[in-house]
């Protein structure tokens, strides 16, 4: 099947960012318009201070623009406060970020089912569910350890198996392999290789190119406006 027949997942139209420092504005975003199809596997690029962070932490309703439409799944989101954007969150949105944001004192296992937690999803349920999400991400004997007697590796893959917990519709991955050598941010990216395959959206920004060309398109992102697409 055709990807780009897909259903559009997420429609950005004019979206503009400002952020008010004291006297000064600051433009991180100037009039973005993209579309992201379902089964996307999109690469944003750019240099520090284009945007891109930015640009991500709307899409994934982290913040809201100061002007433009944004479209999720067919519902107006770019108003929505912060408490129906956390429930936007919750049941749509898996988030992988290069600093991992584990719980330290907790087990791999309780990790990847703190989403359910919050989601009230009944303890039998949830723990079943993170025992399998763990050996997708080949890591079924690592259940019991706490993140800091794992490799970055491992603390990305139990960050991957955490983003899945609440089986979402789009996956955002900011920077995921940043704080990962050669070697193991090519396992990562083979994780998310596979999950792209099963049919997950996933928007990734990156500032590598080796690791961007893992995805079907990227997208160059500088001042705050897309400069360029490429399809790969």
């Amino acid at each position: 099947m055709n990807k780009r027949k897909n259903r559009d997942l997420i429609k950005l139209k004019g979206i503009k960012k400002v952020y008010h420092l004291g006297q000064v504005d600051v433009h991180a975003l100037r009039g973005v318009d993209l579309v992201v199809k379902k089964g996307d596997f999109i690469a944003i690029m750019g240099p520090s201070g284009s945007g891109k962070s930015t640009l991500m932490h709307i899409m994934g309703c982290l913040d809201t623009p100061t002007d433009g439409t944004y479209i999720l799944d067919g519902m107006e989101v770019h108003n929505l406060d912060e408490d129906n954007l956390a429930e936007i969150r919750k049941k749509k949105i898996g988030f992988v970020f290069q600093n991992f944001y584990l719980l330290p004192r907790v087990s791999t296992e309780y990790n990847v089912a703190l989403p359910m937690i919050y989601n009230r999803v009944p303890y039998g349920e949830r723990k079943e569910k993170a025992l399998k999400l763990l050996e997708k991400v080949g890591l079924s004997h690592r259940i019991h350890h706490l993140p800091s007697e794992l490799s970055g590796g491992e603390r990305q893959r139990v960050a991957i198996a955490r983003a899945l917990a609440n089986d979402p519709d789009i996956i955002f991955a900011d920077e995921p392999t940043g704080n990962l050598d050669t070697k193991m941010g090519a396992e990562i990216m083979e994780i998310f290789k596979g999950l792209h395959k099963d049919g997950k959206t996933i928007v990734m920004v990156t500032h590598e190119r080796y690791i961007a060309e893992y995805a079907e398109r990227i997208i160059h992102i500088k001042d705050g406006k897309i400069e360029d697409e490429e399809e790969l």
